[in-house]
């Protein structure tokens, strides 16, 4: 099975999160969740983000990646929302990556060193009038005519974290459509 380094979103490693991360296991993955806020959560995705302010964006891609060091590099790096940040720049800096999934959000890879790496596949998925994708959505879009590779799942709905059943924006008929596109694309690269 794959190997998968699961970043939570703003709002830290939530019960809906940690659900997510073991239903992967459970089909048989081998699932790293780290922990980039040292245990904190916040109850809504505008505090998390006033905290990763605090924290700030680039010690949280480099907390992402000293995550990652210890691991092998054929993994498949995930994120959701916030998450996506360390995910996009291990999967585009760190040799050897086997895929990357983007829930919720994406960066243009001129944000990190390097193009997106030749023979990674990617997918992304948003749904289609998440207030905090505005600028997200035309990245994705633009990420899926550049890599060879990539798919863009946009789901109906104005959720951000619709995949997350902790969040008020869960959507579980979409939810359970991302987790079978996920569990799909984890057996393809595997």
């Amino acid at each position: 099975m794959t190997t998968v380094v699961l970043f939570h979103s703003a709002q830290g490693q939530t019960p809906g999160f940690l659900a997510f991360a073991d239903e992967l296991r459970s089909a048989g993955h081998t699932i790293h969740a780290p922990d980039l806020f040292e245990g904190e959560t916040f109850g809504t995705v505008d505090e998390g983000v006033a905290h990763a302010r605090e924290v700030g964006f680039g010690e949280i891609v480099r907390l992402g990646a000293e995550e990652a060091e210890e691991l092998p590099a054929d993994v498949v790096y995930a994120g959701f929302s916030l998450g996506v940040m360390p995910a996009q720049s291990l999967t585009q800096t760190r040799p050897g990556a086997r895929g990357a999934i983007l829930f919720h959000g994406a960066l243009p890879t001129s944000e990190f060193e390097g193009p997106w790496p030749d023979g990674v596949p990617l997918q992304i998925h948003m749904m289609d009038g998440d207030p905090w994708a505005g600028e997200d959505r035309p990245v994705a879009e633009a990420m899926v005519e550049e890599i060879e590779d990539a798919e863009l799942f946009i789901y109906p709905g104005s959720g951000h974290l619709f995949a997350d059943p902790a969040s008020g924006d869960y959507d579980e008929q979409a939810a359970g459509l991302l987790k079978e596109r996920t569990l799909a694309f984890l057996q393809r690269v595997e």
